[in-house]
């Protein structure tokens, strides 16, 4: 999910596992699940507010782990207080789109390039 706020930066997050690189959050769709209510759903239970004005931006195919994933990218504007959940999100941080981490995943800079 691409969350801005009103100035146009992006919230990017750490996870608590893997390589500790900054990426953009997200989660799995349950079974059954609508992608746009699991964006709402991941988003408030990782990130603990809201996103406003929710569009889908693409569905993307590609291999995770030798098996068929697919990503329902949505953008919204972020409401309220981000608050890492502690648990999945280590730490989380607004930057200018211009002005990117290093230590960032490559899907971000992929996935920004869609909006």
């Amino acid at each position: 999910m691409i969350g801005l706020d009103g100035t146009g930066r992006v919230l990017l997050v750490r996870h608590s596992y893997g390589l500790g690189l900054w990426s953009l959050p997200g989660g799995a769709l349950r079974r059954g699940e609508d992608p746009a209510f699991a964006a709402r759903r991941e988003w408030g239970e990782e990130i603990g507010c809201a996103l406003d004005g929710l569009r889908a931006v693409a569905v993307l195919e590609h291999r995770l782990h030798g098996a068929r994933n697919t990503v329902h990218l949505y953008a919204g504007l972020v409401v309220g207080e981000p608050l890492a959940d502690g648990r999945e999100i280590a730490e989380l941080a607004f930057f200018a789109c211009d002005a990117l981490p290093e230590g960032r995943s490559r899907t971000v800079d992929e996935r920004l390039g869609l909006l």
